[in-house]
């Protein structure tokens, strides 16, 4: 039997409802529904994802998920829910909450960012499956070749001292040399994550060591982070046939 029908599959969107740059940006408009309605409308769309779950602090953001078909079993408590919670004690609220009040344990986490709003369902599909058939695997992030080389990156400079590059290298002078000269590097985007639970749960961690990287060669992936990126989202909304 295929390993991957066993497999129980939960799809978590983080969504709080504090944001400086947009506020309330999960739910701002985008063709007509709310940002994180075209996240949960992947996930549901997702043969694999047999849960899908958001996780907010907000009211009104839970009604709009309950409204397009997630969960929204409870309110995130405030105190992650803050602009410097990272991601992994939100997930551990959540996988916590669901094994104390519910007995339910998923194999696989998906995350998905309400901030992403166009993607592939076939895409999640196959990360999902490619994460569930590597059993030495603890996660899968989707990467896209990076704009900015990481060799011409410098650190902020001290009062009174000179440039010093990010990365040191072998390469004489990367700075100076053309991108092709340079090896290839590539950058999360922030597409989709398949994580496992227990790289969550047991190893503290929302990779793990052994990450399964996903390459997306031509997508430019859209994050809205700003009011600029959601007039672009809405303006390629608009002006595309192919996004669904």
């Amino acid at each position: 039997a295929d390993p991957m029908t066993k497999q129980k599959v939960l799809a978590i969107i983080p969504a709080r409802g504090g944001s400086k740059s947009v506020p309330l940006k999960n739910i701002a408009d985008l063709g007509g529904k709310p940002l994180i309605a075209h996240s949960i409308q992947s996930a549901l769309d997702t043969i694999s994802i047999d849960r899908v779950i958001v996780s907010t602090d907000s009211p009104q953001i839970q009604k709009e998920s309950l409204t397009y078909g997630a969960e929204v079993p409870f309110l995130r408590p405030a105190n992650i829910s803050e602009d410097n919670t990272p991601d992994l004690p939100v997930f551990i609220h959540c996988i916590s909450w669901l094994e104390h009040n519910e007995a339910y344990v998923p194999d696989l986490i998906v995350h998905l960012r309400p901030t992403t709003p166009f993607r592939d369902v076939s895409i999640l599909e196959e990360c999902i499956l490619k994460l569930g058939s590597d059993p030495h695997a603890d996660s899968l992030r989707v990467i896209t070749p990076s704009k900015e080389h990481p060799y011409k990156t410098w650190s902020e400079p001290k009062h009174g001292s000179y440039l010093k590059p990010i990365i040191e290298s072998q390469i004489f002078e990367p700075f100076n040399q053309p991108r092709q000269q340079l090896p290839q590097a590539y950058y999360q985007p922030g597409y989709v994550d398949v994580i496992r639970t227990t790289t969550i749960t047991s190893l503290n961690s929302m990779t793990g060591i052994n990450i399964i990287g996903h390459i997306l060669d031509s997508t430019t992936v859209l994050d809205i982070d700003d009011y600029q990126s959601l007039l672009f989202a809405r303006y390629l909304y608009s002006n595309s046939e192919t996004i669904s």
